[in-house]
């Protein structure tokens, strides 16, 4: 599977731009605040819909402009696969999948898998706990896009009940309505933190090997998944566990107008060497588990899919030191890989195209 082809109008800085891409690496130079990064944006929208940046689309629609319009072309095997989409800056977005309408997010996610090494994965590892568990989730929807529908509805009846809660929970119909919130919400995100937990099986030791490989020595990499609403997170009947927590907290959650346990709230602890990789892990362990995170995903999604993943390298070789940027070019895989970079091309790369951007204008590079 790769991506052969992406044309924007109006999309970030580009009034225009047609691109087509070899099944190989693409490295994508020019200084920084050109277009570089939009780029890997727009083909990271065309998989998932949504930015990898977490902006929302509004950002994606070039100044001045009513909607951006995206059309990738993506190729899996003998099959050619059209999708177009009409980005607006107010409004329902229009998409469609080989010019069928598509009225849901989850109905793209196998047109193409794409994997994002960036900057800002450090966070991943110094940052609070949203992140890690937006890297779970994220991941678990690449491998099995159903559970983008257990999000979704996690998310929908999750903001639903704050607001209800945030309303004082006056009368017997508001106290009913949240019973129904209840038993939609226990639901919902039971089967998340069950995919979130089946995962992690399978997870960790790809990111320990990934670890091993990158830092040129084996380390213990281990993890915990803590759940306030349930005392074992791979117990049977999670459904009742979060149902009972949402009972107990019934006050609590009334008295300040929140939901106070869930998945929403559970943490992802990362160690290495058995001590917490955010406040004890040297500024070099947690970059190299950072990588680690990507590239054992990646790895474990090219496994369990059968189909590599398109790499997209977002300047990530400008926070490394030499030693960490040889070792990871050395443990990508063979498939498509987009590359950006301010600077040189980093060693070890050989690029199947060369391209140069400048203000949103895009070019041959030699």
């Amino acid at each position: 599977m790769h991506l052969a082809g992406l044309w924007l109008t109006d999309f970030r800085c580009y009034e225009e731009a047609t691109l087509r891409f070899p099944p190989g690496v693409t490295v994508i130079c020019g200084a920084n605040a050109q277009g570089k990064t939009s780029l890997l944006e727009a083909v990271g929208w065309a998989a998932t819909g949504k930015s990898f940046r977490g902006v929302p689309d509004s950002a994606l629609v070039r100044s001045g402009c009513d909607a951006a319009i995206l059309r990738a072309e993506v190729v899996d095997g003998a099959r050619v696969q059209l999708l177009e989409a009409e980005i607006r800056a107010a409004g329902r977005n229009r998409v469609q999948l080989n010019r069928n309408p598509v009225q849901r997010t989850r109905d793209l996610l196998e047109l193409m898998r794409i994997t994002v090494f960036a900057p800002d994965d450090l966070q991943l590892v110094k940052g609070g706990p949203a992140g890690r568990r937006d890297y779970l989730d994220d991941l678990l929807v690449a491998l099995s896009p159903r559970y983008e529908a257990a999000r979704a509805d996690y998310e929908r009846v999750l903001k639903q009940r704050n607001a209800l809660l945030r309303g004082g929970l006056r009368g017997e119909d508001a106290v009913g309505t949240l019973e129904v919130f209840d038993l939609q919400l226990a639901g919902a995100g039971a089967e998340l933190a069950r995919g979130r937990t089946k995962l992690l099986d399978r997870l960790v030791p790809a990111i320990a090997d990934a670890y091993a490989e990158l830092a040129g020595a084996r380390t213990p990499i281990t993890t915990r998944y803590e759940a306030e609403w349930v005392a074992d997170p791979d117990a049977d009947d999670l459904q009742t566990a979060l149902h009972d927590a949402f009972t107990a907290h019934r006050k609590a959650e009334v008295d300040r107008g929140v939901t106070l346990v869930g998945p929403h709230r559970d943490e992802w602890r990362l160690l290495v060497g058995g001590m917490e990789s955010r406040t004890h892990a040297s500024q070099g362990e947690q970059r190299t588990l950072a990588l680690a995170l990507r590239l054992g995903g990646h790895r474990l999604c090219t496994e369990l899919t059968g189909s590599s993943p398109v790499l997209l390298l977002d300047d990530v070789f400008s926070e490394l030191d030499d030693q960490r940027a040889v070792a990871l070019v050395a443990h990508l895989d063979a498939g498509q890989t987009l590359v950006t970079t301010a600077g040189t091309v980093p060693r070890g790369i050989a690029p199947d195209r060369m391209l140069r951007v400048d203000a949103g204008h895009i070019e041959e590079a030699a």
